[in-house]
């Protein structure tokens, strides 16, 4: 029996080596080489500058303000989808956008936030006048919050559905108004499921760069941006494959540090 388990891992331990180990060590090693190829460790001295700090602290604020605001939206909208009738299609029906690619999404956005676009349209109807929707902070997190909101949404709808009524009708019946069960019951049985929406909005946001070009016009810089510059328009590969190293190391600690907290509530 122990054979043959072993023998159903190997697919499993050869694509992990191949597809998550490798491509790691290999970026590990670049980051020892600047731009003429010498082996050196002083692109890990230069990623402790100013200049790259900066980008790093601005990465982090804008990859917690797409998480903030996809909570918000993404809980209450759960919670409101357990109570309809038919859950299943409109949780289906919000998921779908995230089945499309990135790069037509991000185009649809620039059609609706243009200078001619419809939102502009709609303005100077009402009177408003025009306004630059495009290349800003604002566009940047409207648009990362509309894309990474469905993978908010379903862990916490899983967590919500997951919840066992009796125990909000038990919260109700002594007495409890809806915002005190909500606080003291809903929310921390629930929690699992917000900090897996959590990882799964925030690790992904500290990487963007393609929506940093096309919708907030490289106006707003981060690690992914620079990786992606570093890569393909300066050539520097170790200084990219050193922001790469920093990039994973914050996402495995991101990962770990949450991953504590559940475990720690499950031995609560």
């Amino acid at each position: 029996m122990a054979r043959t388990r072993n023998f159903y891992l190997i697919p499993y331990v050869t694509w992990i080596v191949l597809f998550v180990a490798a491509p790691i060590i290999l970026i590990a090693y670049y980051s020892f080489f600047n731009v003429e190829g010498e082996f050196t460790p002083g692109n890990y001295a230069k990623f402790f500058t100013p200049i790259y700090l900066r980008m790093t602290l601005h990465s982090f604020w804008y990859a917690f303000l797409i998480t903030a605001f996809s909570l918000l939206v993404a809980y209450p909208t759960a919670l409101i989808l357990t109570k309809l009738k038919h859950k299943q299609l409109w949780l289906l029906l919000i998921i779908l956008p995230s089945w499309i690619n990135l790069l037509l999404k991000a185009y649809a956005f620039i059609g609706l936030f243009g200078k001619y676009g419809l939102v502009n349209a709609v303005f100077e109807t009402i009177g408003v006048g025009g306004r630059q929707l495009l290349f800003n902070d604002f566009s940047f997190v409207f648009v990362s919050v509309y894309i990474f909101i469905p993978f908010m949404i379903l862990p916490i709808y899983n967590a919500l559905e997951e919840l066992n009524p009796a125990l909000i009708d038990a919260s109700r019946d002594l007495g409890a108004s809806a915002w005190t069960t909500f606080r003291r019951v809903i929310f921390p049985l629930t929690l699992d499921g917000v900090k897996a929406g959590c990882q799964a909005v925030f690790i992904p946001s500290l990487s963007l760069f393609m929506i940093t070009r096309l919708i907030a016009g490289n106006r707003v810089i981060t690690l992914g941006t620079a990786i992606e510059q570093h890569f393909l328009v300066t050539q520097d590969w170790g200084m990219g494959a050193t922001i790469a190293v920093f990039l994973i190391i914050a996402m495995a600690v991101i990962m770990f540090a949450t991953g504590i907290g559940k475990r720690g509530a499950l031995r609560g």
